[in-house]
């Protein structure tokens, strides 16, 4: 009987979480009330305040759990990378640019929280592009590139890092202008470019480059 409620629990508080994000990507957070939310959940107003004592939490909640989903997606992807950090770096863009991440629902939902981040400390870390757990992944790949050439630039790790960040940043941002123009292929295509530039041996336009093993 515990574990029959604590599954209801998690079902309705599941459901609360993902009539806020369809809301959010729909409206956008000042339209998301919470007549708005239990009417897409089903459930009663008491819920709300049951589950997250409140809507400010509810949509926290919210936006933490589209972050997890962000991360528990490229974990898999990177499950399934070689071992190189340039193979890692690929998976991580062609990640960013799927569709499984890189859809109108998701987009929406990262830009309205990102609207919201100036007003609302709370929920600014699910929309900064500086956000440590992405960043630090990336550079430290970066970061073993650039000790396998011998880079005498101390900042080459860093700079790849914010440019490609940025870069795929600018491919969302496109991607929620142009969503009927936006070109996957074109993007990634783009990406590598700029990865092949800064690590020519390590990136083509097609994505990493595998050494040989010694």
């Amino acid at each position: 009987m515990a574990g029959k409620r604590e599954q209801n629990r998690e079902q309705n508080r599941l459901a609360l979480i993902e009539a806020v994000l369809d809301s959010v990507a729909e409206k956008g957070i000042s339209e998301t009330s919470v007549s708005e939310i239990i009417q897409r959940a089903g459930l009663s107003r008491g819920m709300i305040h049951l589950h997250f004592g409140g809507k400010d939490n509810l949509v926290q909640a919210a936006g933490h759990h589209s972050s997890q989903e962000y991360y528990d997606g490229l974990e898999d992807l990177l499950a399934q990378a070689g071992d190189s950090p340039q193979e890692r770096i690929e998976m991580i863009v062609r990640g960013d640019l799927g569709e499984r991440v890189l859809n109108q629902r998701n987009v929406s939902i990262w830009y309205a929280f990102r609207g919201e981040a100036r007003n609302r400390s709370a929920i600014a870390a699910f929309s900064d592009t500086r956000d440590a757990r992405l960043r630090n992944m990336v550079l430290s790949a970066f970061t073993r590139i650039a000790r396998d050439m011998n880079m005498t630039d101390a900042e080459a790790a860093r700079d790849a890092t914010h440019g490609l960040l940025a870069l795929l940043e600018g491919m969302w941002t496109d991607y929620l202008l142009h969503p009927d123009r936006f070109d996957r292929d074109e993007a990634m295509r783009i990406t590598f470019r700029f990865l092949a530039a800064m690590f020519p041996s390590y990136f083509t336009l097609k994505g990493a480059v595998v050494q040989p093993q010694t």
